[in-house]
């Protein structure tokens, strides 16, 4: 399964989260589940990229993964380097791998990784 999970600004627009889960897919290929952390899956320009892909938004706990992107603002909020990041991995499940680090929509307000991995919810 490979995942791409999402870190991004409250106010971010729907085309920003296309933009960036576009730019991702072009390097790792297409998806099959989104992830945010938990307190933001609900976001609705996340939800309607969700819908429109078929696919759904899987809320996750993002605190203590290690990532290679590291922001000290990031890991003071959430407790790790990479929202993006953190998302795939936890999402994708144990062992999993992020295969496209986290990328950046044209805006900068939100931005995207890829992990791969047997999925937290399989």
């Amino acid at each position: 399964m490979k995942v791409a999970g999402f870190g991004f600004r409250k106010d971010a627009p729907y085309e920003s989260f296309r933009a960036a889960l576009q730019q991702v897919e072009g390097v790792g290929g297409p998806v099959t589940l989104l992830a945010t952390v938990a307190a933001k899956a609900m976001a609705p320009a996340l939800q309607r990229l969700a819908t429109e892909r078929g696919m759904i938004v899987l809320g996750v706990a993002v605190a203590g993964i290690d990532t290679p992107t590291r922001s000290a603002r990031v890991q003071a909020l959430y407790g790790t380097g990479s929202v993006a990041e953190a998302a795939a991995l936890a999402a994708a499940g144990a062992n999993s791998t992020l295969i496209v680090g986290r990328m950046d929509a044209p805006d900068g307000t939100v931005t995207c990784a890829m992990a791969l991995g047997k999925g937290a919810i399989e």
